[in-house]
């Protein structure tokens, strides 16, 4: 069975790849795949594939140090966000939650956000963060009711480990072109963490600050 899901997941592409990638590793008995009749001939590799292609699409699927790391900030969060919707604009100021869980058994980290946009109403988000094992970067979506789109970002891990930067990628409904955002994850203990948006103006293309949350987990 692992075998069997580990092709399929090779075959197939992008994110549905992936996760049946996943599947590979906790399938049932390996190379085994009942036909109709409820026997289970051997399931043979695609014509010139190896071993060693086989591994590679499991190993692609397999949970490992960086996927514990984000499991650490399962839980909790009540945070203070501070905005600015413009360079040198005044600050707004809000109270949020973040409710993270795991999800996928553990490859994936889904956040919960619930807060206030000044001015606007409630504001609900909703992300999804990982660790590619193919592309050896963090990899995550966000998408919220103030908009239509989904944003896609990568994360770079520093080397003391306290920090991942993120590098998000949406569309303008300004400029309508594709526009980036900048996000700073800092982890100050098991029960702190804070993040620390900056934004490119659709009116300068300059980035400045535009968004800070100090969270603390319950």
């Amino acid at each position: 069975m692992k075998t069997k899901f580990a092709v399929l997941a090779c075959v197939m592409t992008g994110a549905i790849g992936a996760a049946i990638g996943s599947l590979a590793v906790a399938g049932g008995d390996a190379h085994k795949a009942p036909d109709h009749k409820g026997s289970a001939p051997e399931m043979k590799l695609p014509a010139g594939w190896t071993m060693e292609d086989m591994q590679a699409c499991m190993d692609a699927g397999t949970l490992g140090d960086m996927h514990k790391e984000l499991a650490k900030g399962t839980g909790q969060w009540t945070g203070k966000t501070t905005q600015w919707m413009a360079p040198g604009a005044d600050p707004v100021y809000s109270d949020c939650t973040n409710t993270v869980t795991m999800v996928m058994d553990g490859r994936f980290q889904k956040c919960e956000f619930n807060g206030e946009m000044p001015g606007m109403g409630p504001f609900t988000g909703l992300g999804y963060q990982g660790y590619d094992n193919v592309s050896k970067k963090f990899v995550a979506t966000w998408m919220d009711n103030m908009g239509t789109g989904i944003m896609f970002g990568t994360g770079e891990r520093s080397a003391d480990g306290k920090a991942i930067t993120w590098t998000y990628t949406a569309n303008c409904p300004l400029t309508k072109k594709p526009t980036t955002m900048r996000e700073i994850q800092r982890f100050l203990g098991d029960k702190s963490m804070t993040m620390e948006m900056h934004c490119t103006d659709p009116k300068t293309g300059k980035e400045f600050k535009c968004m800070e949350i100090e969270l603390t987990r319950k």
